[in-house]
């Protein structure tokens, strides 16, 4: 998508929309200008990996085609109403818990979360080094950056957020919800002569004007590929739980075949793209 999106010169707006938020935007800016000194860890808390699809067979509802809602996949399915909720069903569509469907929350909140991590130190065209599923000596799934940072996906505590950890001092953003150490970090000014990042107001109207003016918008299509490495590369350790190495310039597992061919998965031939 990057590749077809830099040949075609097209405009191309992810909708990691809380990139148009100013609580982010806030945090992104307090890291990057160093008010919360060296950063040496960052903390992701979003939902876990995906499980083997095993839920029940149920009856076919009138009017679902269920072989185009499998869309790609080469493995039968059964149906099951929570994978694709009825009108009257009122929760959330549960496919995205299950691996032959999506990435479960590492993919989900974490396409939000890991952006704004990315966003912060500054890894918008790139990613981590490294990334270690938990075992004895990490009790969480660990990225690794070339520059020394840890990044850690931790369970959800009380929200789903991102804490910049920092050597004088801290950040943790949530939707709508920014604290600090010390506190008054959160209603800083940020100077004009200081580090700002894209300044977005609203993520819809960005992408409009970046299609009149031809420019790259808040949340480019680069952005949005290199976060979604760093989810999708998260649930292949834990899926092969053992620790891998990434090279994000050349975007491939190092010395890995079988971590490798997981960055991709066969599918139906009328789905390929060639």
């Amino acid at each position: 998508m990057v590749t077809a999106a830099r040949e075609h010169k097209r405009v191309f707006q992810t909708g990691s929309m809380q990139r148009s938020w100013p609580e982010f935007r806030q945090a992104v800016e307090l890291v990057r200008n160093g008010y919360i000194g060296e950063v040496k860890h960052v903390i992701v808390n979003v939902g876990g990996p995906p499980k083997p699809y095993d839920l029940p067979a149920e009856s076919m509802p009138a009017g679902l085609d269920w072989e185009f809602w499998l869309g790609p996949n080469i493995k039968p399915a059964v149906f099951n109403h929570n994978l694709a909720p009825g009108l009257t069903d009122d929760f959330w569509a549960h496919w995205r818990d299950y691996r032959e469907f999506g990435g479960g929350y590492v993919t989900d909140w974490g396409a939000h979360m890991f952006d704004i991590a990315q966003w912060g130190l500054d890894m918008d065209s790139s990613g981590p080094v490294m990334v270690t599923p938990p075992d004895k000596d990490h009790p969480f799934l660990t990225y690794q950056y070339a520059n020394g940072i840890t990044m850690t996906h931790e369970p959800v505590a009380k929200d789903n957020g991102v804490t910049f950890i920092g050597t004088k001092g801290e950040v943790h953003v949530v939707r709508g919800k920014l604290e600090t150490k010390p506190e008054s970090l959160a209603t800083h000014v940020i100077g004009d002569n200081e580090k700002h990042v894209y300044k977005s107001e609203n993520h819809y109207s960005d992408f409009l004007q970046a299609i009149r003016k031809r420019t790259k918008p808040v949340a480019d299509v680069e952005i949005g590929h290199r976060t979604a490495t760093v989810c999708n590369i998260g649930n292949i350790a834990y899926r092969l739980n053992r620790p891998l190495q990434w090279d994000p310039v050349k975007e491939e597992f190092k010395n890995d075949a079988e971590a490798n061919k997981l960055t991709g998965r066969e599918m139906k031939k009328e789905w390929n793209i060639l």
